[in-house]
């Protein structure tokens, strides 16, 4: 994680509140000192849009809003604390969509200079899943991308 350019380097930290999402939060607060300035460091919180279809017709946007902001929340909570506790500025934000994609988009549209993510899940379907959207943003990524086992 050199800091090549001079300028302050921009770290996006994808986040689904899994263990692995969490040790990279701590990878990065722990190479950050290494920096000759703090790192920008951006969290990513994707929910699985799951408003489609039918679902609109009996749950009200608000209800399915409400929904996206309170999972992406319980989602980034240990992670913001770690920042919080580290004294590490941060921003975060939630999308809605299919994670591979939504990560990297994000990270074009905020023009990171990395992406430090967890390379595993919890159990077997999410470690399944999380392998998926691994592949997909390691496939996608126009950036360097950091796993964190």
């Amino acid at each position: 994680m050199a800091n090549i350019k001079g300028a302050q380097m921009k770290i996006l930290i994808p986040v689904d509140g899994s263990g692995s999402a969490n040790r990279a939060v701590d990878q990065v607060i722990a190479t950050a000192s290494l920096l000759k300035e703090a790192p920008q460091i951006l969290l990513l919180n994707v929910q699985w849009n799951i408003a489609s279809g039918n679902v609109k017709l009996f749950i009200n946007r608000k209800t399915i809003d409400d929904y996206y902001r309170d999972e992406g929340l319980a989602a980034l909570k240990v992670a913001r604390e770690k920042l919080d506790a580290a004294g590490l500025p941060y921003i975060y934000h939630i999308s809605i969509g299919t994670p591979a994609e939504a990560i990297v988009q994000y990270a074009q549209e905020q023009q990171v200079d990395q992406i430090a993510m967890g390379a595993q899940g919890q159990n077997v379907l999410s470690a399944l899943l999380l392998g998926s959207v691994v592949n997909k943003v390691l496939h996608l990524a126009t950036v360097p991308v950091l796993l964190v086992k």
